[in-house]
């Protein structure tokens, strides 16, 4: 098969690429990213001369380019991460997306049906579902839940999500939908909570958590996510949804505090801020359909996984420097000055 994996470059998608890349060497994996400032191609390092791998530098919301890639390359599948995902900056800046979680998707969509794609996967949020009060512990998203965004962020996602299976209903495009808890793991930008607590408690600065930091999230580990994915691409049912959860209930003040209490920081570096608006209780998946009809089950918990992830940062601290200096942005030119 050949696969493009759209958000290659960030987070998620990088460890998903080399997932594929390094599990399947019979398939073609093709990194697509635009390479804002969450897309690092130093988290590719590892397979970036693989015989079987790829990267194209483009815009998901770029028609021309996009049909023009897809015309050229004949993908089998889309594995589309490509996305806005920071909450914060959805607060100060909507338009941008608009432009990439709903035109980006919907541009993809029309990509896949003009040139007969096998399958559509969209990697979407269980922030779609909104959230879920702190005093109802028994109360899990499902994949019956109604959509109830809060944030221009979550509503993007949303938007994208039904644009997918209205795709899926009205041209009969082939799509799957995954709808995960919050993700931590290696390679993830320093903005987010876990990264952004690493590196400042290494550098004994101030530690902000919103509110009272009683916020609950279910965290799952990006390997797990990635291997859920691969299951649903390859073995879930066409028009469906599936939640990818982590069992891994954390309060923000409760990751916080381990992340210090395994870094021998003291607890005086938290500083309590004013809240976001519209900043989501509670996030709890039901992973149940997943489970059953894919055999999919998390392999990490929280207390392993978090100290794992902890150590890769000490180890890699080069990497986040450089994120933090902006000199990552310019491994792009460094790499491929000769070939674009």
């Amino acid at each position: 098969m050949k696969i493009c994996v759209t958000g290659g470059a960030g987070f998620i998608g990088s460890v998903m690429v080399q997932m594929l890349v390094k599990n399947y060497p019979e398939d073609e994996i093709v990194c697509l990213d635009k390479l804002t400032y969450a897309g690092n191609l130093e988290n590719l390092k590892a397979v970036e001369n693989a015989p079987n791998y790829k990267f194209v530098k483009g815009d998901i919301a770029d028609r021309e380019f996009i049909f023009d890639l897809f015309k050229k390359e004949k993908f089998d599948v889309i594995i589309n991460f490509a996305a806005e995902t920071h909450v914060d900056r959805s607060v100060e800046h909507p338009e941008e997306f608009i432009r990439t979680n709903v035109m980006g998707t919907t541009t993809l969509l029309d990509a896949c049906r003009e040139f007969g794609i096998k399958r559509y996967h969209q990697v979407s949020t269980d922030e779609v579902y909104g959230d879920l009060p702190l005093d109802r512990p028994d109360l899990f998203f499902d994949e019956t839940t109604p959509i109830h965004a809060s944030s221009p962020y979550s509503a993007a996602k949303a938007s994208a999500d039904l644009f997918v299976m209205a795709y899926y209903r009205t041209f009969g495009v082939p799509v799957t939908i995954s709808r995960c808890s919050n993700n931590y793991g290696q390679y993830q930008f320093p903005e987010k909570l876990i990264p952004l607590m690493i590196s400042r408690a290494e550098a004994d600065e101030a530690l902000p958590v919103y509110g009272t930091g009683e916020n609950v999230r279910d965290w799952l580990h990006v390997e797990d996510h990635c291997k859920a994915i691969d299951l649903i691409v390859r073995k879930g049912r066409v028009g469906e949804i599936y939640n990818i959860g982590g069992h891994n209930e954390r309060t923000n003040l409760q990751v916080v505090k381990t992340i210090l209490d395994a870094l021998g920081k003291p607890e005086s570096l938290i500083k309590y801020v004013k809240d976001r608006p519209g900043h989501d209780r509670r996030y709890a998946i039901n992973p149940t359909k997943i489970e059953t009809e894919l055999g999919w089950e998390p392999t990490w918990n929280f207390d392993t996984g978090i100290r794992q992830t902890i150590q890769w940062y000490i180890d890699n601290e080069d990497w986040w420097k450089r994120i933090l200096s902006g000199e990552y942005q310019d491994y792009f030119k460094e790499m491929y000055k000769d070939r674009v």
